[in-house]
């Protein structure tokens, strides 16, 4: 594909009219396996042909491509979105679609496609995806930029390795295992990943001659060959108790470039960057705090020297010290801005600053309306003075707090540290959570300014106006932790990693960010009720909205100005009510059809925010059960309001509750972070059975399978990514299923026919169906490239022989409809 991605294929005719001739022999009915050239060679000739489009790659092909090279074959192609919709869904499917079968890569696509907003563009579906196992009946899930690369671990550096004619040529990227991947253009790994560190690599440098210093939490910086692949030398050694906290390259004055390395006690080193031997020269001394930095050029071809001390900005000019500015909350990103004098900042609270040098001003700060992200960010510089160069913070550990402007820890320096008259410009709070990453890079030919969060969006400013360029768009369903750039054919790309394990790649250009939707606030509870109508209850923003589903139209707004925890809907002597755990420890009980809003019950006994509610009813009661962080689990009489029992037999958090009637009244089981499973009667107020020991380190969810002959199998979804079932009787274990698709964090189980029961559960990018009594084997898998934080079912009475499922994620929901006689 070489001469493709270059530009200069010459015979791309030949392939053209190869690809339609192809594309003619793939059968109508995506049932029908096509021909194994055509499964493995087809998007090809149509990307070499530059037809990469529904028409040469006809859907009912793409559940059995095997070439899996459609990501990256459109990675290099400029052709029209609106002719190859149904490719760029597959390409956001196709990094997580290995060994899976057709019938469940159809299924998954289908779903995508509808998810996309694309279920009523003019393409209509091939025959075989009309009557799918499953359907979509709402989903406000955004979509994000297509998968560039995927690891299976988090990617928290990366680099761009330039060739000889100044264009990037590969991309090194560190992860939380210490482990170095070098990737070709199109996301391809160059070579296997180098095991460099034994701790995170935080920091990843570019030098010319395509050399990466890497920095981590062990201590130690490290020199590798991206070319060949070879680690070349420890340029410092392990410096035990700290961690790197920054590289930059930087031009003292009267001396040759060097690179420096800063540590978490403040330690500064300067190396040369031919032989990476130690040079002594000048710098700050005696700092507080972990330092970020960055070499600020100036008009003389040296070198100011700017570097961070909690939330202030100092400069160093090779005597002194001078301080720049001071920002409301711990300094998380620091980044030069080339052909200037200036720099920006990016904070924990949110705050992003443009700084210049020796002008006008004072060092005041926006007000704060940030959360505190997560730490072990990145950056990356270039090596260059142009366009390109990254920064960020670095840190590790337990996130830190969020600071307030006016705090003192001014750090000392070689000489005193005196305050210069400077110049800045804020903008409004304009990242929701931590700035993780801040890159210096050009929009359209113009300067701009590219800035990521704790809540995974990026966004792009205009330089030097620091004017926002489109909309923030969400890139990824975690912490975004590194950036970089990439130029593909003619188009510059935007590169990101996110702690959720992807890489993305979205356009450097005005339009995409333009046309991006609006970016929504975390899910941080959701609930699907049992009853006609069906009503949807999300929680954002610490508002509760209900939605009917049939209707896909809202219904009323429940809270506001609430931060909610858990939603749930329990029904009280035939009428469903919506129960609300609060981030006060308190719990909500609230008729939806009551126009006053006026909570029926407030339910008071937590000592922390409860995170999960179970309704239990039966003829004789109505009972809702709360668990959380505290260990205990609360059962409520709803009927009265009174709390019936407290267990707090959990060592730790409780994670999960589970619910199941049987002849002789209601089943109640918990599981936690201490890995034990309980289950209680909640008749007789007392545990039943033994403690049950799972194994799988954390216990994220619970679902009881009912039995044709009574008897009840609880299944425990596990951090280990198993699913075991457990004989609540005698707390043995009498089955498990493996998912191999990272951690489980829900499970739900669906009752077929009186002898087929079926377990949906959630991984890491997908939702896999298994039938109890058929072993391993999954009966579905749907792909969806993201993680589902929660899964509940209900039997829809309106339609037979189908539930209605419901999938939460931080980004969104989705709820689809599962067609039990077409598994």
């Amino acid at each position: 594909m070489k001469d493709h991605q270059e530009g200069g294929q010459p015979h791309a005719d030949v392939h053209r009219r190869i690809a339609a001739a192809l594309a003619d022999l793939v059968p109508a009915d995506p049932g029908v396996p096509p021909h194994p050239y055509l499964r493995r060679h087809l998007a090809e000739h149509a990307a070499r042909g530059r037809v990469l489009d529904d028409a040469h790659v006809p859907p009912a092909l793409l559940p059995w491509e095997s070439s899996r090279e459609v990501r990256r074959l459109l990675a290099t192609d400029d052709g029209n979105p609106e002719a190859s919709r149904w490719l760029r869904t597959w390409a956001g499917l196709e990094p997580f679609a290995r060994a899976v079968d057709p019938v469940s890569l159809m299924t998954s696509l289908q779903l995508a496609h509808s998810i996309a907003g694309y279920s009523d563009a003019p393409s209509s579906p091939p025959a075989a995806f009309v009557d799918p196992p499953v359907t979509l009946e709402w989903s406000d899930k955004p979509t994000l930029p297509r998968p560039w690369g995927i690891t299976r671990h988090t990617v928290t550096a990366m680099a761009a390795v330039e060739d000889f004619r100044g264009r990037t040529a590969l991309i090194a990227a560190g992860d939380d295992r210490g482990d170095l991947h070098v990737l070709h253009r199109d996301g391809s790994n160059a070579y296997a990943p180098l095991s460099v560190h034994d701790g995170v690599i935080e920091h990843l440098l570019a030098l010319p001659g395509g050399i990466v210093v890497s920095g981590g939490t062990d201590g130690s910086v490290h020199v590798i060959d991206t070319r060949h692949g070879r680690h070349l030398a420890e340029a410092i050694p392990r410096r035990p108790g700290t961690w790197v906290s920054s590289l930059t390259l930087y031009r003292p004055p009267n001396h040759p470039r060097l690179m420096l390395a800063a540590f978490s006690d403040g330690h500064l080193v300067a190396l040369n960057i031919g032989t990476f031997h130690s040079t002594e020269i000048a710098l700050p001394e005696n700092l507080s705090y972990p330092p970020v930095l960055t070499g600020l050029p100036t008009p003389e071809g040296w070198d100011r020297l700017l570097y961070t001390q909690h939330d202030e900005v100092l400069s160093f000019d090779g005597t002194r010290s001078t301080h720049q500015l001071r920002t409301p909350a711990r300094i998380r990103a620091l980044v030069a801005l080339p052909a200037s004098a200036s720099f920006a900042v990016g904070d924990e609270a949110g705050n992003l600053l443009l700084g210049t040098t020796g002008t006008a001003g004072t060092a005041g700060a926006a007000q704060s309306t940030g959360t505190t992200g997560t730490t072990g960010t990145t950056e990356t510089a270039g090596t260059t003075e142009t366009a390109g160069t990254t920064g960020t913070a670095g840190t590790t550990g337990t996130a830190g707090t969020t600071g307030t402007a006016g705090t003192t820890g001014t750090a000392g320096a070689a000489a005193t540290v005196v305050t210069a008259s400077t110049g800045h410009r804020t903008v409004p709070p304009s990242h929701r959570a931590a700035v993780t990453a801040l890159m210096a890079t050009r929009v359209d030919q113009h300067l701009a300014l590219a800035a990521s969060d704790a809540q995974g969006t990026v966004r792009l400013w205009e330089l030097p106006g620091l004017r926002p360029i489109g909309n923030p768009l969400l890139a990824h369903t975690e912490p975004i932790t590194a950036l970089s750039s990439l130029t593909v054919g003619t188009r510059e790309l935007l590169l990101t990693a996110g702690a959720d394990c992807t890489l993305r790649s979205l356009p450097l250009a005005e339009e995409a960010f333009a046309a991006a939707p609006p970016v929504r606030e975390r899910v941080t509870a959701s609930s699907l009720s049992p009853t006609v109508p069906h009503l949807l209850a999300t929680a954002r923003a610490g508002r509760v909205a209900v939605r009917d589903i049939a209707t896909r139209r809202p219904v009323r707004t429940v809270l506001d100005n609430a931060d909610v925890t858990a939603l749930a809907w329990p029904g009280i002597r035939g009428t469903q009510h919506l129960a609300v755990a609060l981030e006060d420890h308190r719990i909500l009980v609230i008729d939806p059809a009551d126009p006053r809003g006026e909570p029926r019950h407030e339910l008071s006994g937590h000592h922390l925010p409860a995170r999960t509610l179970v309704p239990l009813s039966d003829v004789h009661a109505d009972l809702l059960a709360s668990a959380g962080p505290d260990g205990r689990i609360c059962l409520w009489n709803l009927r009265t309001g009174r709390l019936l029992a407290d267990f707090p037999d959990h060592d730790l958090s409780v994670q999960c509750l589970a619910t199941s009637r049987t002849p002789h009244g209601l089943l109640l089981a918990s599981g936690g972070k201490d890995g034990n499973v309980r289950v209680w009667d909640t008749s007789t107020l007392e545990q039943r059975g033994p403690t049950i020991r799972c194994d799988q380190f954390i216990v994220n969810d619970l679902a009881f399978v009912p039995g044709p002959d009574g008897t009840h199998t609880l299944a425990s979804a596990g951090q280990d990514g198993s699913l075991k079932l457990w004989n609540t009787a005698s707390g043995s274990q009498v089955g498990r299923f493996d998912a191999e698709d990272g951690e489980l964090s829900a499970v739900t189980a669906l009752t077929l026919t009186a002898r087929r029961q079926v377990l949906v559960a959630a991984g890491r990018s997908s939702i896999h169906v298994w039938e109890t009594a058929r072993g391993p084997g999954k009966l579905l898998q749907i792909v969806t490239g993201r993680p589902v934080r929660a899964l509940r079912t209900v039997i829809d009475g309106r339609r037979d022989r189908s539930a209605l499922v419901l999938a939460t994620g931080d980004d969104g929901t989705t709820v689809f409809r599962l067609h039990l006689d077409r598994i």
